[in-house]
């Protein structure tokens, strides 16, 4: 097996268990909200073209990591997920849509946050996916994910993601039902504890990130969003002083 497809395991701190709902989890997905979410997953795609190293958390089932390398076979990524079965669905859909995949694609059976907490402090990825991830998460861990993870990322690294949301107006009581009964569904199916949606935005904010683009559908029920991580002030400075010295030898 090539190395970078070997899969690294550590033990996941999360205490959801999504095993044992994997390989349903497109049909019930499908059931619920028909073909709605992959379209948020997929409707930035073509803005990817240019990244070349990408960190996917928590894609499930792996529609979206397969549809990512397909498009793009220049790129690489780590997916990360603390669902075992989910990985090897994962791993086997990339394979079947990307047949050189084993080059370009490496799993890790671990959890989010142990894994960034692992990499070493350099830059390393230029996107980061999370769909339908985030609301996973407790707001004190979002904010924990986005602050350990901009020192492994390059400068102007991508964030893609979809999430769940609670829009005003008419749709604000329809919108939190949904999210209520979904964190119960998923509670009971899981355990899943999380019981409300995180302030994704205002933690992306936090680390320096800034939205780019945003898509709202099913009623402004559903985001998608393209981040941005901004440049250093130090980065454009040495680069400005940088051209200055460079013109001024060559005068």
């Amino acid at each position: 097996m090539n190395s970078y497809s070997a899969s690294l395991s550590a033990a996941p701190r999360c205490t959801a268990n999504f095993d044992h709902i994997a390989r349903p989890y497109r049909w019930m997905e499908y059931l619920a909200l028909g073909p709605t979410l992959w379209r948020c997953r997929t409707y930035f795609l073509p803005e990817l073209k240019n990244c070349r190293n990408a960190l996917i958390l928590g894609d499930g089932d792996g529609r979206f990591t397969a549809a990512l390398l397909a498009a793009y076979p220049l790129l690489r990524a780590d997916a990360v997920d603390s669902s075992a079965t989910m990985l090897r669905l994962l791993t086997q859909r990339v394979h079947t849509a990307a047949p050189d995949a084993s080059t370009r694609l490496r799993s890790h059976h671990t959890d989010a946050l142990a894994y960034v907490h692992g990499l070493p402090e350099e830059p390393r990825y230029d996107l980061i996916v999370t769909h339908f991830f985030l609301d996973c998460l407790a707001q004190s861990e979002v904010e924990t994910l986005t602050q350990s993870v901009t020192s492994h990322l390059a400068p102007g690294a991508l964030w893609l993601l979809s999430d769940f949301r609670i829009p005003a107006g008419p749709m604000n009581i329809p919108a939190r039902a949904l999210v209520r009964s979904l964190y119960l569904t998923f509670r009971i199916l899981t355990g899943l504890r999380v019981k409300h949606l995180p302030d994704h935005a205002a933690a992306l904010r936090a680390a320096d990130f800034m939205q780019t683009a945003q898509r709202i559908s099913l009623a402004g029920t559903l985001t998608t969003e393209l981040w941005a991580l901004r440049e250093p002030a130090y980065t454009s400075h040495h680069a400005v002083t940088a051209s200055t010295s460079a013109h001024r030898s060559a005068s």
